[in-house]
């Protein structure tokens, strides 16, 4: 178990990072109808990746590598969970890797792209009223 000070500075590097994501996710939005949908889409996603992660540490719940929102969903005390639907759980994370790389998917309509960066800020909102912030 690692001591306070260190997951206060791992929790801390999780949540600058989501905050990061969700930063650019914003910014890049005002772009409108010229804006990258896959590219803010992405950092909404890993928003949301960043910020549960910080909360799994600052409940001492370990977790894999992974993208995968429902994976990390999962690992959560059930009185943490109710953040996404399994539906936005599985969009969110089809974001992480869907617009990343060119193939055979769908184009994201800004529509979805605006959805995608209201579900990332109701999550990282959530998760900083279970962190308090004197732990970092």
């Amino acid at each position: 178990m690692q001591r306070l000070d260190e997951r206060a500075a791992v929790i801390a590097g999780w949540m600058t990072k989501a905050d990061n994501d969700l930063t650019t996710a914003l910014q890049t939005l005002k772009l409108g109808k010229k804006a990258p949908t896959d590219t803010i889409c992405f950092h909404a996603q890993q928003c949301i990746e960043k910020s549960l992660k910080a909360a799994l540490v600052y409940l001492g719940i370990h977790f894999p590598r992974t993208h995968d929102l429902s994976v990390l969903s999962a690992l959560l005390p059930k009185e943490y969970k109710g953040w996404m639907s399994p539906k936005e759980q599985e969009q969110m994370t089809d974001y992480a890797v869907t617009s990343r790389y060119p193939g055979d998917y769908l184009p994201i309509t800004l529509k979805q792209t605006r959805q995608a960066v209201s579900v990332a800020r109701r999550v990282r909102k959530t998760i900083c009223r279970l962190i308090p912030c004197d732990i970092f």
